[in-house]
């Protein structure tokens, strides 16, 4: 899809903004059902910023006109704008019914999701994209070239939901030229019943390739585990995976806006940074830990303290896959323009593969895309988990937690490109960043994988 709008904010809508919102619209304008592809893509950007900036302001009326006016161009049904603009203007909309909380709560009565579609759909996101793939291989590599020479090695999975990674592994590892190792991996999920079937389908195949497996399952949030549920124990080499999992803690229920403690202060890249005084007054969460970390727990966010709880096991190598783009900007405007360049390239990636009358495709963008959308636009505060930002952020967060950075391999790259050649769609891409891999969509980067280690602090 040819880019609608220019990144540096030049105008290319500049035909269209000078053009003014009728007051009321009645019956569909001809002209508006006239607008070639590439017009109407334009016109219904320009008309979800001018809708956006009115329900920021509060102007409700005005925001009415321009929903009525979207209401002509946009469909769930149509090309990739179109099906952009649909789930945006639904955001919007959401966003000015949470100002009635009663009203708000009582359409949400029969909406409940149920926990099959949630399952269903992220199954949907496996098939239909190679994101997770690439990840889950670049990871594999990572741990193996990690591990090498390793006895007994411990995984923890922060969303074991995926059975296939640690099932690849497991096949790699009983390969070894010395033999496989004892390998024990804590998978955890905020639902048992998707643990069930992963810890039941790994302790198979394990038993197949005649290798010690033990599976420890945790059923947690991310937002309150228990690190000493995830059994730790001397002599393990430790790896911990986090796949699209640590953006949803950049919330607080202390600091809803994003507000930062007094011993703390933000740097122009929005990083927190503490009084020197705060560095060095640290205690591990970990009772025997031989060093403190970097940071004061008593002046960070909820990321920074699970951070530094993960910093505390000594992890041989912990990867962090991530989406790359910045949703986390306190300023509705400025998410509602990075959420556009972001979700336009998914379903841009959607409508180069299926067709638009695909039944698959619309699960995806309306139960997943759709409600991250939702969340990202409407919520603020605590309820606004979709907090995605962008790589050199999360270098920035991992490097001060106390974690040095790992540089993927060469070998890791070659997998995941050879991976892409079979996927039979040109338009992905992976491109190497500074020991980092970024997953593109044509040159927009949508997902970024990094490695890292434990670094001592005296």
């Amino acid at each position: 899809m040819a880019p609608m709008f220019q990144e540096d904010g030049t105008s290319s809508l500049q035909f269209f903004s000078m053009m003014s919102l009728p007051s009321s619209l009645g019956s569909p304008y001809p002209w508006l059902r006239e607008l070639k592809s590439e017009e109407r893509g334009l016109y219904l950007i320009h008309l979800l910023l001018t809708c956006a900036n009115h329900v920021a302001n509060g102007s409700l009326e005005n925001a009415n006109v321009a929903f009525e006016q979207i209401s002509q161009l946009a469909t769930p049904n149509g090309d990739t704008m179109q099906r952009i603009a649909a789930y945006f203007t639904e955001a919007l909309a959401e966003r000015i019914l949470k100002s009635w909380p009663g009203l708000y709560k009582a359409l949400q009565f029969t909406r409940a999701p149920l926990v099959s579609d949630g399952i269903l759909v992220k199954k949907l996101f496996w098939d239909l994209f190679p994101f997770l793939k690439l990840a889950f291989v670049i990871t594999n590599q990572a741990v193996i070239e990690a591990m090498e020479g390793e006895k007994m090695i411990h995984i923890i999975d922060l969303h074991a939901a995926e059975p296939a990674q640690w099932i690849a592994l497991l096949q790699a590892l009983s390969t070894r030229p010395e033999g496989p190792p004892h390998l024990r991996i804590t998978g955890v999920h905020h639902r048992k019943e998707v643990l069930e079937p992963v810890a039941h389908r790994l302790t198979e195949e394990a038993e197949k390739l005649d290798i010690p497996f033990q599976f420890n399952p945790v059923v947690s949030r991310l937002d309150n585990l228990d690190v000493e549920k995830l059994r730790v124990k001397t002599g393990e080499a430790l790896a911990i995976t986090s796949v699209l999992q640590l953006h949803t803690l950049l919330a607080s229920k202390e600091e809803p806006l994003g507000k930062r403690s007094p011993a703390a202060s933000t740097n122009t890249n929005g990083v927190v940074l503490l009084n020197k005084d705060d560095r060095t007054s640290r205690r591990s969460p970990s009772n025997d830990s031989a060093s403190s970390s970097p940071l004061s727990s008593k002046a960070l966010s909820k990321v920074d303290n699970f951070l530094n709880a993960l910093w505390a096991l000594s992890p041989k190598l912990m990867v962090v896959t991530e989406q790359d783009s910045n949703h986390n900007g306190s300023a509705l405007m400025e998410r509602l323009l990075e959420a556009l360049y972001f979700y336009a390239a998914l379903f841009d990636c959607l409508e180069s593969t299926l067709a638009r009358t695909s039944m698959e495709r619309m699960k995806v963008e309306k139960m997943l895309f759709g409600e991250e959308i939702k969340n990202i636009i409407a919520c603020e505060g605590e309820d606004r988990i979709e907090r995605h930002e962008k790589l050199e952020k999360w270098i920035q967060r991992l490097d001060m937690a106390g974690f040095s950075s790992v540089p993927l391999s060469h070998i890791a790259m070659l997998q995941a490109r050879r991976l892409l050649q079979g996927y039979g769609c040109d338009g992905y891409r992976i491109k190497d960043d500074n020991g980092c891999i970024v997953i593109c969509w044509q040159d927009r980067p949508l997902f970024s994988i990094s490695a890292w280690k434990f670094r001592w602090f005296k």
